[in-house]
């Protein structure tokens, strides 16, 4: 079955501009470099994936854009732009105000991010008041059910502690938080992340409908290409912390340049033919020492001599797509 790719979107101004963004973590074996050289651009309204393996940097990506990475991670290069603001160079107070009103994160734990003892009312006001949005009591209830009802849920919602709701309920909880101030940019970390498919489907619908009222730039991480044909306008394949390929979401399904980005839509399920599910042969390398050449090469059914002795820069094609690989023009002229 073919993939429901979402329409393309026109052009529109940039609301976010990641820049050779670099994190490494120290290590008795020395830096395992978890984000290598990343640059994407964010337009107001549109939705980017970042797509690979455990390991490829997704995660990593988005808590840099958030500063919210802990030692021993360390972000050792790059620029994230967002309003004129880099936020890489932000002092804590600047960085303090711009988190959830500029740039916000649907976190992969919901459960986690909650604060088990106050009522999901409480924590959409406390968020209000630490950025100095005050409101009387009646118009602040008002708000806080607008919020729950943005997101598919009921004024009641707001009553209630974490450990009350399902799972899908507490991601639109988090959510709801997310759009509370109306942010530019939001960034989702596996959002349907342990929810079974029906669920899913809801929650990405819901953090749809909500990306579209505030206009925002969204950025989604996650494993499967599925969703992302499903999701995205644009999508960045990352592995072992290179963004090896991006582009518009249709091109890239429709004629994948990176092998790797071709042996994960390769791995989809398909509906049409029945056979044995194919998986990615070998392991992703160590970030602590890399192989030579391009980290893919020993995985790679297309590798050659060239691949494990020198490292692919980026090609550039006409339709806005940027591909690591040495034989990116040989795959475009085959397909």
């Amino acid at each position: 079955m073919k993939p429901i790719l979402p329409p393309p979107i026109e052009e529109r101004p940039t609301v976010l501009e990641v820049r050779n963004l670099e994190v490494a973590f120290a290590t008795r074996g020395g830096p395992a470099h978890a984000v290598r050289g990343v640059s994407f651009t964010l337009q107001r309204g549109e939705r980017l994936g970042l797509v690979g393996e455990s390991g490829s940097g997704k995660t990593t990506t988005a808590l840099a854009l958030m500063r919210l990475l802990k030692p021993p991670a360390r972000i050792t290069n790059g620029e994230v732009l967002l309003g004129g603001m880099d936020l890489l160079r932000a002092a804590p107070d600047e960085l303090r105000r711009a988190r959830f009103a500029k740039i916000a994160l649907v976190p992969q734990g919901a459960m986690n991010s909650l604060n088990p003892v106050l009522s999901c009312g409480a924590q959409i006001e406390d968020l209000m008041l630490a950025h100095g949005v005050t409101l009387d009591g009646g118009s602040r209830r008002e708000h806080i059910a607008h919020l729950l009802q943005g997101v598919g849920l009921t004024e009641e919602v707001a009553r209630l502690y974490p450990h009350q709701l399902s799972g899908g309920m507490k991601q639109r909880v988090c959510i709801a938080l997310a759009m509370a101030l109306r942010p530019s940019v939001i960034l989702a970390d596996e959002p349907t992340s342990a929810l079974d498919v029906i669920v899913q489907k809801q929650v990405l619908r819901t953090l749809i409908a909500a990306q579209r009222r505030l206009e925002a730039g969204v950025v989604l991480v996650g494993h499967d290409m599925g969703l992302m044909a499903q999701f995205a306008h644009t999508v960045g394949v990352m592995y072992a912390g290179r963004l090896v390929e991006i582009g518009p979401v249709r091109s890239l399904f429709a004629e994948p340049r990176h092998p790797y980005t071709r042996l994960l839509i390769a791995s989809l399920p398909r509906f049409d033919r029945c056979g044995e599910f194919v998986g990615i042969p070998g392991v992703a390398p160590s970030l602590i020492d890399p192989p030579s050449g391009c980290p893919f090469h020993p995985r790679c059914p297309s590798a050659t001599a060239r691949c494990a002795e020198e490292m692919p820069g980026e090609t550039m094609f006409p339709d806005g797509r940027r591909v690591c690989c040495h034989n990116a023009l040989e795959a475009a002229d085959a397909a």
